[in-house]
């Protein structure tokens, strides 16, 4: 089957070639390739196209191009081309995501179309595929669309003409990805359906394997950091409790990384990696006893799930995080919920995680049969093949 992936990813020569920190997507880059990479093993063509936004307003044009070294050699990654200028912006990354998927459709036609997420661009691209190709569209729901980060119902005219266009791509998807049982419940209950918290690599698994008595007096943060991930509370926190021996490793990037260098400034005991490669990173996670995803809460549990979670479990480190959404009681095992992510509660369950060795339950174990690479490959092709039973009997 040959499949377009239309989705926002950002490749190393996007992140090179045009300003993206004030809309990097760490986790959402390397979930992508995963799935890409799966889909590949399981025989299937797999082109990314992507709007490789840029959300910084700047009077230029942003050419198309495809990328150099793309994260596998039979999967190639293709970016439309942008001009971040006010009201501009939207209409042109729509207008030429759809552009570039029609050539390449026309150049060697798809069999089917997987859309991350219900961005404009993604939406646009459904509806054509579906309405003027007649192809099936798959749905991978990782973000509610109808709410927004805090949970709060989307609001307003223009708002409210674009999820009209969203809602009918879901009630037209054939099938649908969802990373939570609360989003999945968002889609019609007809539709062939997949939970996908997350999937571990093979770096994960082997880091996974490294028994935390020889692990490091680590805490680990990796992933995109900006506002609502909470890290400015978690240095705070990191920084008005002593903790012996221990120390907080942060990797990854994004608009907030030079403030964040600066409030640890003092504080030796606070190291920063930069952007990891997937192997790197699975180094890191495998050497930390313990992970923390200090994210905002929403008032609506389950429109949005941390990625890294999975991976911090499967790495077998003892998961910190703040609630989201319902979660199987075999992965919980090795998870300590903070209610909020102030800097006096992370401080506080850091003291009490650390001081009782409550790091010491992981669920290394159950993250892995579950969101291995081979669990995964299995459940989308069983995904893909109802796909195909459906509009056979159709």
């Amino acid at each position: 089957m040959r499949i377009a992936y239309i989705a926002p990813y950002q490749g190393p020569e996007l992140l090179k070639r045009r300003p993206v920190l004030h809309n990097l997507a760490l986790a959402g880059n390397v979930k992508i390739e995963l799935i890409a990479e799966l889909l590949r093993r399981g025989n299937h063509e797999v082109d990314v196209i992507s709007q490789g936004e840029v959300v910084e307003q700047r009077f230029r044009l942003y050419g198309a191009f495809s990328e150099p070294r793309p994260f596998h050699p039979q999967i190639q990654v293709h970016y439309a081309s942008t001009v971040p200028v006010k009201f501009l912006n939207g209409f042109w990354s729509v207008a030429k995501t759809l552009s570039l998927f029609k050539e390449m459709h026309r150049a060697t036609p798809y069999d089917l179309v997987i859309i991350y997420n219900l961005k404009r661009p993604q939406v646009v691209c459904a509806e054509y595929a579906i309405r003027h190709l007649g192809l099936p569209v798959v749905f991978e729901y990782e973000d509610d669309a109808f709410v927004n980060r805090d949970g709060k119902p989307v609001r307003g005219l223009r708002a409210g003409l674009y999820l009209r266009e969203a809602r009918r791509v879901v009630n037209s998807a054939s099938a649908c990805i969802g990373v939570s049982p609360y989003l999945l419940s968002r889609v019609p209950a007809s539709l062939p359906q997949m939970l996908l918290r997350g999937v571990v690599l093979e770096e994960i698994l082997r880091a996974g394997e490294r028994p935390m008595a020889s692990r490091e007096k680590w805490v680990a943060y990796s992933g995109t950091h900006v506002h609502d991930k909470g890290l400015e509370p978690l240095i705070e926190a990191w920084n008005s409790k002593e903790l012996p021996g221990w120390e907080l490793h942060i990797a990854g990037r994004g608009v907030l990384t030079p403030r964040l260098e600066k409030m640890a400034e003092p504080n030796k005991s606070i190291v920063f990696h930069g952007l990891l490669d997937r192997a790197a990173n699975a180094r890191l996670l495998g050497s930390s006893s313990i992970a923390i995803n200090p994210h905002d809460l929403s008032e609506t549990p389950g429109n949005i799930f941390a990625f890294k979670i999975i991976e911090y479990l499967a790495a077998g480190a003892h998961c910190v995080t703040t609630p989201m959404g319902m979660l199987e009681a075999d992965l919980e095992r090795g998870i300590t919920y903070m209610p909020d992510n102030h800097s006096k509660t992370i401080a506080s369950t850091l003291a009490r995680v650390i001081d009782g060795r409550l790091y010491d339950r992981v669920a290394a174990q159950a993250a892995q049969n579950t969101y291995g690479p081979e669990a995964v490959s299995k459940a989308l092709n069983t995904l893909l093949d109802q796909v195909h039973d459906a509009r056979q009997v159709a």
